[in-house]
C-alpha cells in the first residue's frame, strides 16, 4: 500500500497556530493544586470565565507576553484562566492579573518548549515514539510504546536528557503506535475501512467530507458500503508529514451532507464550528468500529513516529480507538469540530493514547469550511456560564439512560435542550456524563445552551453501536 499520493489540490499547511491553551477539567485536581502554590499576586482578582471566554482572553493576552509566556490552561473548577509566566518581570505579571487571569510561576517558555521538540525530531525520530506540549506541567510529554527497547530506548533517554532538567518527561505505553485504518460512519475504499469525519463545503461550493490522510492515500474513491458504488473521490491527502488528513468530495453535488454527527440509534448532534483543542478538555470521538467514546486532550503539537513515517502537528488524547475508527470525528459538547482520528496505541478494552489531526489546520489546508461555512454558529453554541443544563429538566427519561451521567452525580445529564430524552448518547446511556460541558450535576449539555448546538460530524448509514461514554466535560 502506498502511503503518499500526489494530491489533486496541493494541501499547503498554514503556519503555527495560535498560542496554546490547556484546559484543566474537574478530573484533574492535580492541576488545580499545582496552581495554588505558584500563582502570582496582583491587584486584580481573577475573573470567573467560561472556557470560551478564557480562550478569547488568551488570544488577546498571550501574544503580548513574548518570551515570558509559558503556556496557559483553563481551570474549569475555579473558572479561571491560568497563564504560565517565566521570569520575574513585574510588568508581565501585572498585565496578566489586570486582564483577570492568574499568573503562575513557570520555568520553560512556550518558545523554548517548541524549540526543544525540534531537538527531539533530530535526535529521537524513532518508530514507536511521540511527544507533545503539556502546559499544565510546563513540559514536553514524551511517550514510548512497547516496541521501544534496548538501544532505541537508550537513544530516547539520551535525547530527553540533552534537553536539560525539567524540560521533558518520558512515559511508557503498553500498546504500539499505529494508524487505525480498517474499518462516525464507515466508509470503504480499496479494501480498507475508515470513518467519515466531518461534512464540509469546499472553496468552490461543493459538498465533501474530511477523513484521515492515511485513508486518503489508501484509496482514491470511497463508498458507503463494502464493495458498493463510490460516493466520493479524494481531492487532497497528506500523510505522512505535516498532518494526517484528506478531503473527499461527493460525486453527487446535490447530496444531502448535514453538519451533524451520527451517534447511532437514530441520534445525531449538530456541528456548528471548528475550534482548537485544549489540554485537559473533555472531548468525544465517534468511529465506525467502536462508536462513541470520550476522554481528555493530554497534549498539543504532537509528533508521532508511525512505522509508515513521522506525522507532526497532532493532538494527543487518552480517548481509546481501534482499527476502522481512522478519520472519525473528535468534537466537544458545544458543537465544535476538533479533530480527525489518526492513530495511537491500545484499544477500547485496555485504553491507550490516540492522536488526532486538528480540524482547523485541515480546513485551512484544503480551503474548506465546516458544513455550510458556519451559519448559525452563534445560536446556542456558546460555552458560557448561563447553564442551559440538560440535568433536572427531564433528561432522565432517555437522555443519559439508566447508566447515569457523571462522576459528580449528573445522573440526568444528556445532550439535549430542556431534557436530553431525545438526544441521549445511545443505547447504553451517556456513560459518565452525556455529551456535555462539565457534565457533572445538572449542567448536562453545557454552559450556554449547548443542548441545541450539540456536537458532531457528518452521519452516514451504518449506525455504529453507541456505548455512550462521557465524563465531566469542558464547554
Amino acid at each position: 500500500m502506498s502511503h503518499r499520493r500526489i494530491p489533486k489540490r496541493k494541501a499547503i499547511l498554514a503556519g503555527a497556530g495560535a498560542v496554546g491553551i490547556a484546559a484543566a477539567a474537574v478530573l484533574l485536581p492535580q492541576a488545580n493544586a499545582s496552581q495554588d502554590g505558584d500563582s502570582r499576586s496582583g491587584a486584580e482578582a481573577p475573573r470567573k470565565l467560561s472556557a470560551a471566554a478564557a480562550a478569547d482572553l488568551l488570544e488577546q493576552l498571550g501574544q503580548k507576553l513574548g518570551d515570558a509566556y509559558g503556556g496557559a490552561y483553563y481551570d474549569a473548577d475555579k473558572q479561571q484562566l491560568v497563564v504560565n509566566v517565566v521570569g520575574d518581570d513585574n510588568d508581565v505579571i501585572v498585565q496578566v492579573n489586570k486582564a483577570g487571569a492568574v499568573a503562575r510561576d513557570a520555568n520553560n517558555s512556550w518558545g523554548d518548549l517548541k524549540a526543544a521538540t525540534g531537538t527531539l525530531s533530530k535526535k529521537a525520530t524513532i518508530p514507536g515514539t511521540a511527544w507533545a506540549l503539556d502546559p499544565r506541567t510546563n513540559q514536553i510529554l514524551v511517550t514510548a510504546d512497547r516496541t521501544v527497547a534496548g538501544a532505541r530506548w537508550d537513544r530516547l533517554e539520551s535525547a530527553v536528557e540533552s534537553l536539560g532538567s525539567g524540560m521533558a518527561k518520558i512515559q511508557k505505553s503498553e500498546g504500539e503506535f499505529k494508524t487505525f485504518l480498517e474499518g462516525g460512519d464507515a466508509i470503504f475504499g480499496g479494501g480498507a475501512r475508515c470513518s467519515l469525519g466531518f461534512n464540509v463545503t469546499t472553496q468552490d461550493g461543493q459538498p465533501g467530507f474530511l477523513t484521515a490522510g492515511h485513508c486518503g492515500v489508501a484509496a482514491e474513491q470511497w463508498s458507503e458500503d463494502q464493495n458498493g458504488a463510490p460516493i466520493g473521490t479524494v481531492q487532497a491527502a497528506t500523510f505522512p508529514g505535516e498532518g494526517d488528513f484528506a478531503l473527499v468530495t461527493y460525486d453527487d453535488p446535490a447530496v444531502d451532507a448535514p453538519s451533524s454527527v451520527d451517534l447511532g440509534n437514530g441520534q445525531t448532534v449538530e456541528i456548528v464550528q471548528a475550534d482548537e483543542a485544549a489540554v485537559g478538555q473533555q472531548v468525544f470521538r465517534m468511529g465506525s468500529t467502536t462508536g462513541l467514546k470520550d476522554g481528555q486532550v493530554t497534549g498539543l503539537n504532537a509528533t508521532v513516529n508511525y512505522p509508515e513515517g513521522t506525522v507532526t502537528g497532532l493532538i494527543q488524547t487518552n480517548v481509546c480507538a481501534e482499527p476502522g475508527d481512522s478519520g472519525g470525528a473528535l468534537f466537544t459538547g458545544d458543537g465544535s469540530a476538533i479533530g480527525l482520528t489518526s492513530g495511537g496505541s491500545g484499544d477500547c478494552t485496555n485504553g491507550g493514547e490516540t492522536f488526532f489531526q486538528p480540524v482547523t489546520t485541515a480546513l485551512e489546508a484544503v480551503g474548506a469550511q465546516i458544513g455550510d461555512g458556519g451559519a448559525g454558529a452563534g445560536d446556542g453554541a456558546g460555552a458560557g456560564d448561563e447553564g442551559a443544563g440538560a440535568g433536572d429538566e427531564g433528561a432522565g427519561d432517555a437522555g443519559a439512560g439508566d447508566a447515569g451521567a457523571g462522576d459528580e452525580g449528573a445522573g440526568d445529564a444528556g445532550v439535549g435542550d430542556e431534557g436530553a430524552g431525545d438526544a441521549g448518547a445511545g443505547d447504553e446511556g451517556a456513560g459518565d456524563a452525556g455529551v456535555g460541558d462539565e457534565g457533572a450535576g445538572d449542567a448536562g449539555a453545557g454552559d450556554a445552551g449547548a443542548g441545541q448546538a450539540g456536537n458532531g460530524h457528518a452521519g452516514a448509514d451504518d449506525g455504529a453501536a453507541v456505548p455512550g461514554d462521557g465524563s465531566d466535560g469542558l464547554g
